[in-house]
């Protein structure tokens, strides 16, 4: 990205350039640009200029940093082939011309590094150059945003269909079996999110201690961690205790609710938030040895869905923890997609996820076995009487499974590309969970 004291093997490569353009600041101290002609130096960390003009300031000694620019336009598309070059140094005469030697070279390609990883790498020197400011200024500058967009932003909140669609799910099939409580399951989904949102700012928190997130230069809306740390928009220490609060007040109705609905709700949530405290804490620590995928399924499958049903029911019941199967492998289908492109940076930091340990055909297959799963145990179910013939309703949406199969065996190795399949990965949890409670509320209806 960018190159100090050049050396033969920091070679300026001129190629697909057209026109350069000199900076300086001129003898008033004011900025100056001046169109040249150019062409390699006798050196490979060389560049011959011929100005199109020459201010009189414009003299040997002087010095400059050349520009070397390219961007494609693409109708109703934007932008491609975007890349540029500057070339710092002092100007030297050569003959009519000039020449400068770099002594400091930077530059971006985009078909080397993809716009978004750029931005990404260039946090740092960012985040650097603010420190500088607030020194010079005596005062902090940091980046601002309001409170609540902060909060938005830290609690991941759209990932919350992952705590809904079980909660709901839960309800569904104890209404099915002729149960209803529609005010302890709105205060249940209450406590249940507030939970996950707290659980994914400690995520963020302990990723951000060990270092995960700051090493990942390709984070996507849908992996990376919500990036407000790295940003600078929030503190770790308000990041702690923002996360540590919301659990304890989602705990804190989950006790309330044991009280009105029956003490077993005590073991279920305290199972449930354990795993989700230790899914990154240490010291167990479940998603850097590899079991963050069964904690996320348990913890979003069979331990939601039985503590909604236990809500509405106050009692247990095997056709609400099997309603939860294909829930549970398609929600841990979403962390399995989303950690591929932060497996790299995962390895860095001693987070050993699945994506780090196995090899791409392994986790493809892996995909490809655990949808299969989730679809034929709906089939199942319906055969065997433990879910309503309705049911089959969610196998619908079975062909997504094939679309994100192959987004991610096409782009295994693209972070940027891989966004539309981990796009529609969420989408087929979203769906299939959304059908199978629709067709349990559905068979209450007609069955009642």
């Amino acid at each position: 990205m960018m190159l100090e004291a050049p050396s033969r093997s920091h070679a300026i490569d001129l190629e697909g350039y057209a026109k350069a353009i000199v900076t300086y600041i001129d003898d008033d101290d004011y900025p100056m640009s001046v169109p040249a002609d150019f062409r390699s130096g006798d050196s490979e960390a060389s560049v011959v200029l011929d100005p199109i003009s020459r201010p009189p300031d414009m003299h040997p000694g002087r010095r400059v940093t050349v520009i070397f620019s390219h961007i494609k336009p693409v109708e109703d598309f934007g932008y491609v082939d975007r890349r540029y070059l500057t070339v710092e140094g002092r100007l030297e005469p050569k003959g009519d011309v000039f020449e400068v030697k770099a002594e400091r070279i930077s530059g971006w390609d985009e078909s080397v590094v993809p716009f978004f990883e750029y931005c990404e790498r260039s946090v740092g020197r960012g985040r650097a150059y603010l420190e500088s400011l607030s020194r010079t200024e005596g005062k902090e500058i940091q980046p601002r945003l309001p409170l609540l967009w902060k909060m938005f932003l830290a609690t991941r909140a759209p990932f919350l269909t992952a705590t809904v669609i079980p909660v709901l799910l839960g309800a569904a099939v104890a209404r099915w079996q002729g149960y209803s409580a529609s005010w302890f399951t709105a205060v249940a989904l209450i406590g249940a999110s507030l939970v996950h949102i707290g659980l994914n700012m400690l995520n963020d928190y302990f990723d951000s201690v060990s270092g995960a997130d700051q090493m990942n230069v390709t984070p996507t809306p849908y992996s990376g961690g919500s990036r407000v740390l790295q940003y600078g928009l929030v503190s770790e220490k308000a990041m702690l205790g923002w996360g540590a609060g919301l659990m304890v007040a989602g705990c804190v109705i989950g006790v309330v609710l044991s009280v009105f609905r029956g003490p077993a709700l005590l073991a279920i949530g305290g199972i449930g938030v354990l795993l989700a405290f230790f899914y990154t804490a240490p010291p167990l620590r479940l998603a850097y040895r590899g079991l963050g995928d069964l904690a996320v399924a348990t913890g979003f499958g069979p331990i939601v869905v039985a503590g909604s049903y236990y809500v509405v029911a106050r009692k247990l019941s095997i056709e609400a923890l099997y309603a939860s199967i294909p829930v549970a492998i398609l929600v841990m289908l979403i962390l399995y997609v989303n950690q591929v492109p932060d497996r790299n940076a995962d390895a860095l930091a001693g987070k050993n996820t699945v994506a780090v340990r196995f090899s791409r055909e392994a986790i493809l297959r892996g995909y490809a076995i655990a949808a299969a799963a989730a679809f034929l145990s709906v089939v199942i179910g319906v055969a065997i009487g433990l879910m309503p013939t309705l049911a089959l309703l969610s196998l619908l949406p079975a062909p997504l499974a094939i679309v994100v199969y192959r987004g991610m065996r096409d782009n295994y190795d693209s972070p940027y590309g891989l966004m539309p399949a981990m796009s529609k990965n969420i989408a087929l949890h979203g769906l299939v969970g959304t059908a199978l409670t629709m067709a349990y509320f559905a068979s209450a209806y007609f069955s009642g």
